[in-house]
Protein backbone atom coordinates (compact mmCIF):
# COMPACT_ATOMS: atom_id res chain seq x y z
CA UNK A 1 0.00 0.00 0.00
CA UNK A 2 1.21 3.38 -0.89
CA UNK A 3 0.53 6.56 1.18
CA UNK A 4 -0.78 9.72 -0.04
CA UNK A 5 2.47 12.12 0.38
CA UNK A 6 1.63 15.20 2.07
CA UNK A 7 4.83 17.36 0.81
CA UNK A 8 3.11 19.36 -1.42
CA UNK A 9 0.61 20.58 0.86
CA UNK A 10 0.92 23.81 3.61
CA UNK A 11 2.98 23.08 6.64
CA UNK A 12 4.48 20.35 4.50
CA UNK A 13 8.35 19.77 3.31
CA UNK A 14 10.28 17.70 0.75
CA UNK A 15 12.26 15.45 2.58
CA UNK A 16 14.94 13.26 1.55
CA UNK A 17 15.59 9.79 3.37
CA UNK A 18 19.29 8.81 3.07
CA UNK A 19 20.20 5.81 5.15
CA UNK A 20 23.59 5.66 7.42
CA UNK A 21 25.69 3.09 7.95
CA UNK A 22 29.62 1.98 7.97
CA UNK A 23 29.83 1.84 4.40
CA UNK A 24 32.21 4.28 2.51
CA UNK A 25 29.42 5.29 -0.03
CA UNK A 26 27.57 6.32 2.83
CA UNK A 27 28.60 9.30 2.84
CA UNK A 28 27.98 10.33 -1.02
CA UNK A 29 23.97 9.54 -0.75
CA UNK A 30 24.33 11.97 2.34
CA UNK A 31 25.88 14.78 0.16
CA UNK A 32 23.87 14.49 -2.28
CA UNK A 33 20.66 14.49 -0.61
CA UNK A 34 21.66 17.32 1.53
CA UNK A 35 22.49 19.19 -1.44
CA UNK A 36 19.15 18.37 -3.29
CA UNK A 37 17.01 19.59 -0.17
CA UNK A 38 18.99 22.60 0.13
CA UNK A 39 18.17 23.48 -3.50
CA UNK A 40 14.25 22.87 -3.45
CA UNK A 41 13.80 24.13 0.08
CA UNK A 42 13.59 20.63 1.56
CA UNK A 43 14.43 18.68 4.23
CA UNK A 44 16.96 15.86 5.24
CA UNK A 45 16.24 12.39 6.92
CA UNK A 46 18.92 10.48 8.21
CA UNK A 47 17.98 6.85 9.57
CA UNK A 48 20.40 4.53 11.23
CA UNK A 49 19.52 1.06 11.40
CA UNK A 50 20.35 -1.18 13.56
CA UNK A 51 20.32 -4.94 12.53
CA UNK A 52 19.12 -7.02 15.23
CA UNK A 53 21.13 -10.01 16.47
CA UNK A 54 20.67 -13.42 17.41
CA UNK A 55 21.25 -13.51 21.47
CA UNK A 56 17.50 -14.56 23.01
CA UNK A 57 19.03 -17.08 25.37
CA UNK A 58 21.94 -14.68 26.22
CA UNK A 59 19.35 -11.66 27.31
CA UNK A 60 22.74 -9.86 29.12
CA UNK A 61 24.29 -10.32 25.91
CA UNK A 62 21.85 -8.61 23.60
CA UNK A 63 21.29 -6.05 26.02
CA UNK A 64 25.03 -5.23 26.20
CA UNK A 65 25.19 -5.46 22.12
CA UNK A 66 22.32 -3.16 21.57
CA UNK A 67 23.72 -0.50 23.89
CA UNK A 68 26.81 -0.70 21.51
CA UNK A 69 25.40 -0.48 18.55
CA UNK A 70 23.14 2.70 19.68
CA UNK A 71 26.37 4.15 21.09
CA UNK A 72 27.67 3.17 17.30
CA UNK A 73 24.57 4.08 15.44
CA UNK A 74 24.15 7.64 17.44
CA UNK A 75 28.22 8.52 16.98
CA UNK A 76 27.58 7.72 12.65
CA UNK A 77 24.56 10.03 12.97
CA UNK A 78 26.24 12.80 14.99
CA UNK A 79 29.23 12.43 12.57
CA UNK A 80 27.08 12.50 8.95
CA UNK A 81 24.87 15.39 10.30
CA UNK A 82 27.80 17.23 10.38
CA UNK A 83 28.50 16.74 6.79
CA UNK A 84 24.79 17.62 6.40
CA UNK A 85 24.69 20.86 7.85
CA UNK A 86 27.76 21.56 6.05
CA UNK A 87 26.58 20.75 2.87
CA UNK A 88 22.91 22.05 2.92
CA UNK A 89 23.28 24.78 6.07
CA UNK A 90 20.26 23.13 7.77
CA UNK A 91 20.03 20.73 10.59
CA UNK A 92 18.93 17.03 9.46
CA UNK A 93 16.33 15.05 10.95
CA UNK A 94 17.58 11.63 12.66
CA UNK A 95 16.20 8.69 13.71
CA UNK A 96 17.61 5.61 14.68
CA UNK A 97 15.18 1.69 13.82
CA UNK A 98 15.79 -1.47 14.55
CA UNK A 99 15.27 -4.47 12.22
CA UNK A 100 15.60 -5.51 8.81
CA UNK A 101 16.99 -2.44 6.66
CA UNK A 102 14.10 -3.29 3.64
CA UNK A 103 11.44 -3.70 6.27
CA UNK A 104 12.27 -0.65 8.55
CA UNK A 105 13.08 1.65 6.03
CA UNK A 106 9.58 1.12 4.11
CA UNK A 107 8.29 1.34 7.69
CA UNK A 108 9.63 4.60 7.86
CA UNK A 109 7.84 5.85 4.64
CA UNK A 110 5.13 5.05 5.13
CA UNK A 111 5.02 6.91 8.40
CA UNK A 112 6.38 9.94 7.24
CA UNK A 113 4.45 11.38 4.26
CA UNK A 114 6.79 14.15 3.85
CA UNK A 115 9.39 11.61 2.78
CA UNK A 116 9.26 11.74 -1.35
CA UNK A 117 12.87 10.30 -2.23
CA UNK A 118 15.46 7.15 -1.30
CA UNK A 119 18.87 8.54 -2.06
CA UNK A 120 20.86 5.09 -1.31
CA UNK A 121 24.81 5.30 -2.59
CA UNK A 122 26.14 2.29 -4.80
CA UNK A 123 29.68 1.10 -3.70
CA UNK A 124 32.30 0.49 -6.23
CA UNK A 125 34.23 -2.34 -5.04
CA UNK A 126 34.18 -6.11 -5.87
CA UNK A 127 31.48 -7.34 -3.87
CA UNK A 128 28.53 -5.36 -5.81
CA UNK A 129 26.54 -1.76 -5.33
CA UNK A 130 25.81 -3.27 -1.52
CA UNK A 131 22.44 -4.63 -0.43
CA UNK A 132 20.28 -2.44 -0.64
CA UNK A 133 20.81 -0.99 -3.99
CA UNK A 134 21.15 -4.90 -5.28
CA UNK A 135 17.50 -5.64 -3.76
CA UNK A 136 16.01 -2.32 -5.30
CA UNK A 137 18.05 -3.36 -8.95
CA UNK A 138 16.80 -6.98 -8.68
CA UNK A 139 13.50 -6.30 -8.42
CA UNK A 140 13.20 -7.74 -4.96
CA UNK A 141 12.37 -4.58 -2.88
CA UNK A 142 10.72 -1.91 -4.55
CA UNK A 143 9.72 1.15 -2.36
CA UNK A 144 6.98 3.43 -2.71
CA UNK A 145 8.71 6.45 -3.86
CA UNK A 146 11.60 7.10 -6.39
CA UNK A 147 15.00 6.12 -5.30
CA UNK A 148 18.01 7.88 -6.18
CA UNK A 149 21.37 5.64 -6.55
CA UNK A 150 24.73 8.18 -5.86
CA UNK A 151 28.07 6.18 -7.51
CA UNK A 152 30.41 5.93 -4.69
CA UNK A 153 32.95 7.36 -7.21
CA UNK A 154 30.83 10.87 -7.61
CA UNK A 155 33.06 13.69 -6.45
CA UNK A 156 31.63 16.58 -4.42
CA UNK A 157 32.01 18.88 -7.75
CA UNK A 158 29.62 16.38 -9.85
CA UNK A 159 27.55 16.35 -6.94
CA UNK A 160 27.04 20.00 -6.68
CA UNK A 161 26.92 20.43 -10.19
CA UNK A 162 24.24 17.68 -10.24
CA UNK A 163 21.99 19.27 -7.87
Amino acid sequence: MVTRRLFNEAGHRRKFLAVVDETPECERAIVYASRRAAAIGGKLLLVYIIEPGDFQHWLGVEEVMRAEATERANNALAKHSALAREKSGSEPETVIREGKPVDEIRALIEEDQDIAILVLAAGSGKEGPGPLVSSIAGGKAPFPIPVTVVPQAMSDEDIEALS
